[in-house]
């Protein structure tokens, strides 16, 4: 069951372009949002759609397969882990993220 802690698995499609950071320290840095959709009928019996964004990032070898592959509109499988940090905006106040730490991603749909 220890495997099961703090895992994310999710399919869906790139929002926009990755943006990738090179790191003075050589490392690699990729973030890009990633949506996902939930399809239901209301009670009506209406077809509906919830549409979910979620913030990716990957590092290294993860990040350089992102870079080299993958595209806004482009459907992925991915599976990570949840981390959340905090930053100061630019006013100086406090705000938090939750982020999918990706590191294994899976192209999907057509070629």
């Amino acid at each position: 069951m220890s495997t099961l802690r703090n895992k994310v698995q999710l399919i869906g499609n790139v929002g926009g372009e990755p943006t990738i950071v090179n790191l003075e320290s050589g490392k690699k840095l990729v973030r890009l949002s990633l949506a996902t959709n939930e399809h239901y009928k209301n009670g009506k019996g209406e077809n509906q759609t919830d549409t979910n964004w979620h913030n990716l990032v990957a590092w290294g070898k993860t990040a350089n397969f992102i870079e080299k592959y993958v595209t806004k509109g482009k459907e992925i499988a991915i599976q990570g882990k949840l981390t959340n940090r905090s930053f100061d905006d630019k006013d100086s106040e406090k705000r938090y993220i939750t982020e999918v730490v990706v590191n294994e991603i899976l192209l999907l749909g057509s070629k």
